[in-house]
């Protein structure tokens, strides 16, 4: 059987360690009871592993050559292996609206959009585990008052529960990266709704940490403008990174109502379009 050559273009580092690819498929095992969608499964070292746990598992890769490798190696996977672009599908109708873990080994490249796309999904994506550089898993797991806390880490921790588990050497892929990895597991917490505007909520946070060295009294200005009354407020004496996941909810909250008191509608409708 030809082995599939990783391709640049695509991201691709093919695990070759199957220890790694056994923790990494275990870590599904919180919810038993759940289908599986793995993410990129190339030549399939973590799908073997997935494939033994007695419950569904569909596989979705673009890469033509990895999908003809599958269908050989795995013939029992026919029917679930989908040829697709995972950051454009419908995952509604994936296991007919419901729920899934979501995992895989994620391409560098778009690691933070597949997690964008979780946070859309959230109600059908109780848990999410997978490996993903190393970076980018200590930004996610950060908390407030670190230099690594960030977008990623308020939008995903405001929905889940974020668990760095282990780092992963780059030595154990092919072709080896050139920074180490970690396996990370997202769980949903208890949080049904924020309790503001989500949309603005998300405006927010990206707002503010596009310029992150400023206070909020700057770097809210995008949104509030440069006098509003608001930016009077203690709170915007403080840094984005200082802010827990409840002061962005009371930051939006009161630029809402700063928004609506000035008259300035059009940001709100637009948002709830």
């Amino acid at each position: 059987m030809k082995l599939v050559k990783p391709k640049k273009f695509l991201g691709q580092h093919f695990l070759k360690d199957l220890k790694v690819a056994q923790d990494i498929a275990d870590t599904v095992d919180t919810f038993p009871e759940l289908p599986i969608l793995e993410v990129g499964p190339g030549m399939g070292v973590l799908t073997q592993f997935l494939i033994k746990k007695d419950r569904l598992v569909k596989v979705v890769e673009v890469d033509y050559e990895s999908v003809a490798y599958l269908r050989e190696a795995y013939p029992s996977l026919e029917d679930h292996i989908i040829e697709d672009d995972f950051l454009k599908m419908n995952l509604n109708r994936l296991f007919d609206g419901k729920p899934f873990v979501l995992t895989g080994n994620y391409p560098y490249n778009i690691s933070s959009q597949i997690f964008f796309k979780m946070l859309d999904n959230k109600d059908i994506i109780p848990c999410c585990t997978g490996m993903i550089q190393k970076e980018v898993a200590e930004r996610i797991a950060a908390g407030p008052g670190s230099k690594t806390y960030g977008i990623l880490s308020v939008l995903i921790q405001a929905w889940y529960k974020v668990e760095y588990l282990f780092t992963v050497s780059e030595h154990v892929f092919n072709p080896p990266p050139k920074v180490k990895s970690a396996v990370i597991r997202m769980t949903r917490n208890e949080t049904k709704e924020l309790g503001c505007d989500e949309k603005l909520f998300k405006q927010v946070v990206k707002t503010t940490f596009n310029q992150r060295r400023k206070t909020l009294r700057n770097s809210i200005k995008p949104i509030l403008g440069k006098d509003c009354p608001l930016t009077e407020d203690i709170l915007f004496n403080k840094r984005p990174e200082q802010l827990s996941v409840e002061e962005f909810i009371d930051l939006t909250n009161k630029v809402e109502q700063a928004l609506k008191t000035v008259g300035s509608n059009e940001l709100l409708t637009s948002l709830n379009e």
